[in-house]
C-alpha cells in the first residue's frame, strides 16, 4: 500500500483509532501498570502505535487491516500485563471492528504475548517466536515494539537505560532472525527501514 493510501485509510478510521487508544490507556491504568517511574504504560503503547503510523504502509495490504494493526499496537501487552484473556481481547476488538477483523487483531495480541517462564530467555523462546512468525502482521508489530523500547533505552543515560541498550544490542541479530518469517506474504514482512532505524539508534 502506498503511504498516501495508508494515510487515507488512517484518516477514514481516525475516530476508531483514537477510541482504541483511549480504551487501551484506561485498561493499563486500571491495573496500575507503569512504563517507568516517570511514565504511565500508555507512553510505551503510543510509541508502538507511532511506528505503525510511520511504517504501516510498508506492510498493510488493505483498509480492513488498518484497525486490527492499530488495535494490535495498543493492546499488544494486554494479555501479558493487564489481566486480559484471549477472549477478552477478541470481545474488546469487536467494539471497533467486524468479526474477521477482531479475530485478526486478537491473533496478533496473542502472538505477541510472552510464554510463561522464569527468565527472559524462557519467556521468549522458540515457541513464542514461532507464533509470531506464523501470524500476519505479528513480526511487524514485534519489531515496532522493539523499536519503541530501544528508542526509549537510547534516550536516557541512567543505569537501567544503559543496561537495556546493551541487552537489546546484543540480542538484535538473533531477535531479527527469530521473528523473520522468510515469507512471501507481505503481511509478515520486516521493513528494512525499521531495521535501519534501530541500527542507527544502537550506534
Amino acid at each position: 500500500m502506498s503511504q498516501e493510501d495508508f494515510q487515507k485509510c488512517i484518516d477514514a478510521n481516525r475516530e476508531s483509532i483514537e477510541e482504541i487508544r483511549e480504551h487501551a490507556h484506561m485498561l493499563h491504568d486500571s491495573v496500575n501498570q507503569r512504563y517507568d517511574l516517570n511514565h504511565p504504560y500508555s507512553y510505551h503503547l503510543d510509541m508502538v502505535a507511532d511506528a505503525v503510523f510511520k511504517y504501516g504502509h510498508l506492510v498493510c495490504q488493505r483498509e480492513d487491516d488498518v484497525l486490527p494493526l492499530f488495535f494490535g499496537a495498543f493492546y499488544h501487552d494486554s494479555i501479558e500485563d493487564a489481566r486480559m484473556t484471549y477472549n477478552d481481547v477478541k470481545k474488546g476488538a469487536r467494539l471497533f471492528m467486524n468479526d474477521d477483523q477482531a479475530y485478526m487483531a486478537a491473533e496478533m495480541v496473542y502472538a505477541l504475548t510472552n510464554d510463561k517462564g522464569r527468565t527472559r530467555a524462557e519467556r521468549a523462546g522458540e515457541h513464542y517466536y514461532a507464533g509470531i512468525r506464523e501470524t500476519p502482521y505479528a513480526p511487524f508489530l514485534k519489531l515496532a515494539d522493539r523499536l519503541a523500547n530501544i528508542t526509549y533505552s537510547c534516550s536516557g543515560t541512567d543505569v537501567m537505560n544503559t543496561h537495556m541498550k546493551q541487552v537489546y544490542s546484543e540480542e538484535f541479530p538473533h531477535f531479527i532472525e527469530a521473528i523473520n518469517a522468510h515469507s512471501d506474504d507481505p503481511r509478515q514482512r520486516l521493513p528494512q527501514e525499521m531495521i535501519d532505524e534501530i541500527h542507527h539508534q544502537l550506534q
